[in-house]
C-alpha cells in the first residue's frame, strides 16, 4: 500500500493504526503522552458533575436501620455551562472567508455538519471540562468534522500555549465468549510544527473497563481491519484538528496545556447548592400532614341493632395516610393530636441563592443568570445590558477562544480539500496555498443579549446620517451582514436611486445616493 493509499483510507475514514506489543494501565502509560495522570482523572469527575451522576446518600431512619437513596440535585453545571454555550454560541453567528469560492465551500461544509447546533452542544461540555477538539474527515469525497470530547483528547508533548500534536482515544465494547470486552483505538496526531503530520493507530484490548489494556492486532475489530498502521500528510500548515481551550490558566496543573472548567475550583459550591437542594425536597417529602390518633379509633365497630343509618362500621379511604395509629388512649380520651411541622421554605430558598450567587460569582456570571432575582423582569433593555456586564465579559474572554478553533478549523477543512487523494481519483475541490496565501477569516457574533438593539441603531443612524460611520459598517453592524451582504444591500438600493428623488439629502444619502457619503 503506497503512502497515497494510506493517506487516503485515513482521512476517509477518519481513523488509523500502528503495530503491537504495548501494555497500558492508563493512556498516560505511554511515554509519547506528556500529561499527569491526575489530569486525566479531573476531566472524568468533572463529566460526573455534568451529568449529575453523585453517590447515593446513606442515612440511618427512625428505626437506627442504615438506608439509602438517590440525591436530589438542582444540576446547576449543567445549567450553568447552557447558559454560557447560548450566549457565546448560537445560530445567528456567521463565518466568512475573504476568497469568494473558498468561502462557499467552507460554509457549504459546516452546513451539512450541523455546525451551528453541534458547536453549541460540544461547547456545553467543554465549559464544563475544559475543553473539545474537532477533526475533519472526507467521506464518501464529503468533509465531514469529527467531535471529539475532552475525555477522549490528550496531549502529547507541547507547551502551554497551543496543543499541536495529541492522541484521539475512542472506546468501543465486543462481547466475546459472553464477556464484555472493552477496545480501545488510540489515534496519534504528530505535527512537526512545520508541514508535516504524522498519523499512527493503535488498538487495545482489556478486559477492564478502568484499563487501556493490551495492544492488538486492527483485525481484531470488524470496522478497523483495513486501517493503516501509519500515514504521513505532507505540506500543511497545522494539524488535522482543532483544540477549544476554556480561557484562564490551569491552576490544578501549571504545566497543562488543556482548559479547566467551571466545575473544578467549584465542587464545593456545587456541593453546597446540591446539599441544600436535597435537604429541602427531603423536607417536603417528609413534612406531610400527619395527625396521630388513638388506636381504638382505628378499630372496627359493630354495627347496632336495627341501626338503619349505619349499616356497618366507619372506616377510613384506603387510600389516606394523613393519619397515623399511636397505641390506645390510657386516660380514656381519644388521641387526636397534630403532628405536621411547617416547611422551612423561607430558610431554604435564601440558603440557595446566597450559595447560587456566589457560585455565579466564581464562574464570571452576572448576579440573577442562574439565581432568582424578582426584580429583573422589571427592568428596561438598558438595565438589563448593564446588569449583563459580567457575563458579557466572560463571554467574551471565551469568544478569544471560540474564534482561535474555529479560524484553525476552517484552515485544517481548507488544507485537507486540496488533497485529491482523498477523493477517489477526483479533483480536489480547492486550490490553494495556504502558506504564501493565508486565509482572511471572519467571525460574526450576535451580541443581541447584550447590546439595546434599538438603542445602538438610533446612534448609529445618527452617526451614519452625519457621514461619520460608512454605509456599508452601518448595515453590517446592525443587521449582521457580511461585507459581501452589505454591498449587495447597496448596489441595489443605489439602483433605486431615482426612487428616491423626493426625499431628503440625508436620507437619500443612506440609500446609497452620492450624498450619503464614501461607502468605505
Amino acid at each position: 500500500m503506497t503512502i497515497r493509499d494510506k493517506l487516503h483510507d485515513f482521512f476517509t475514514k477518519g481513523k488509523i493504526s500502528m503495530g503491537f506489543g504495548n501494555t497500558l494501565a492508563n493512556i498516560t502509560d505511554d511515554p509519547r503522552v506528556n500529561l499527569p495522570v491526575s489530569e486525566i482523572a479531573r476531566i472524568r469527575e468533572d463529566l460526573d458533575y455534568y451529568s449529575d451522576l453523585f453517590a447515593d446518600v446513606k442515612f440511618h431512619n427512625t428505626n437506627n436501620e442504615q438506608r439509602t437513596r438517590k440525591l436530589s440535585t438542582l444540576s446547576i453545571t449543567h445549567q450553568a455551562a447552557r447558559k454560557l454555550a447560548s450566549v457565546i454560541f448560537n445560530e445567528q453567528v456567521t463565518v466568512s472567508v475573504a476568497d469568494e469560492m473558498i468561502d462557499t465551500f467552507v460554509n457549504s461544509v459546516l452546513t451539512d455538519n450541523l455546525f451551528n447546533l453541534k458547536y453549541e452542544e460540544y461547547l456545553e461540555t467543554a465549559i464544563a471540562t475544559g475543553g473539545f477538539s474537532i477533526r475533519p474527515y472526507v467521506d464518501n469525497n464529503k468533509i465531514k468534522l469529527a467531535w471529539i470530547r475532552a475525555d477522549q483528547f490528550v496531549p502529547l508533548q507541547s507547551n502551554t500555549n497551543d496543543i499541536q500534536s495529541a492522541v484521539i482515544v475512542n472506546r468501543t465494547t465486543k462481547s466475546e465468549n459472553n464477556k464484555m470486552v472493552w477496545y480501545s483505538l488510540l489515534e496519534f496526531h504528530e505535527f512537526d510544527g512545520v508541514s508535516q503530520e504524522t498519523i499512527t493507530n493503535e488498538l487495545y484490548r482489556s478486559e477492564t473497563q478502568s484499563e487501556v489494556g493490551q495492544q492488538t492486532n486492527l483485525s481484531a475489530i470488524d470496522v478497523f481491519s483495513d486501517l493503516p498502521e501509519q500515514a504521513v500528510i505532507s505540506d500543511v500548515v497545522r494539524p488535522s484538528f482543532a483544540y477549544f481551550k476554556t480561557p484562564g490558566k490551569n491552576n490544578k496543573s501549571i504545566e497543562s496545556p488543556l482548559g479547566i472548567g467551571i466545575v473544578e475550583n467549584n465542587k464545593h459550591v456545587i456541593e453546597a447548592i446540591n446539599n441544600a437542594q436535597d435537604q429541602f425536597h427531603r423536607e417536603v417529602k417528609l413534612g406531610k400532614r400527619r395527625i396521630a390518633i388513638d388506636g381504638t379509633l382505628m378499630k372496627p365497630k359493630k354495627a347496632h341493632a336495627g341501626d338503619e343509618l349505619n349499616q356497618g362500621y366507619p372506616i377510613f379511604d384506603p387510600d389516606d395516610d394523613v393519619f397515623m395509629q399511636t397505641g390506645d388512649s390510657k386516660d380514656g380520651k381519644p388521641l387526636l393530636q397534630d403532628l405536621t411541622n411547617d416547611i422551612r421554605v423561607d430558610q431554604y430558598s435564601e440558603a440557595l441563592q446566597v450559595f447560587i450567587r456566589e457560585f455565579e460569582n466564581n464562574i464570571g456570571l452576572s448576579q440573577g443568570t442562574l439565581s432568582t432575582d424578582s426584580t429583573k423582569s422589571d427592568k428596561t433593555a438598558t438595565e438589563v445590558v448593564s446588569d449583563n456586564s459580567e457575563t458579557y465579559r466572560t463571554r467574551s474572554s471565551y469568544i478569544t477562544q471560540v474564534e482561535k478553533q474555529i479560524k484553525e478549523l476552517i484552515i485544517s477543512i481548507v488544507q485537507l480539500a486540496t488533497k485529491s487523494e482523498l477523493f477517489d481519483g477526483k479533483q480536489a475541490p480547492l486550490s490553494v496555498d495556504l502558506v504564501n496565501n493565508p486565509l482572511e477569516i471572519n467571525l460574526h457574533f450576535d451580541d443581541g443579549v447584550f447590546v439595546d438593539k434599538d438603542k445602538q441603531l438610533e446612534e448609529d443612524l445618527k452617526v451614519a446620517v452625519a457621514n461619520l460611520m460608512p454605509k456599508k459598517r452601518f448595515l453590517m453592524r446592525n443587521y449582521g451582514l457580511s461585507e459581501d451582504d452589505a454591498q449587495d444591500w447597496l448596489n441595489e438600493l443605489q439602483s433605486e436611486a431615482p426612487e428616491t428623488d423626493g426625499m431628503s439629502n440625508a436620507q437619500s444619502g443612506m440609500l446609497g445616493g452620492d450624498d450619503g457619503g464614501s461607502d468605505e
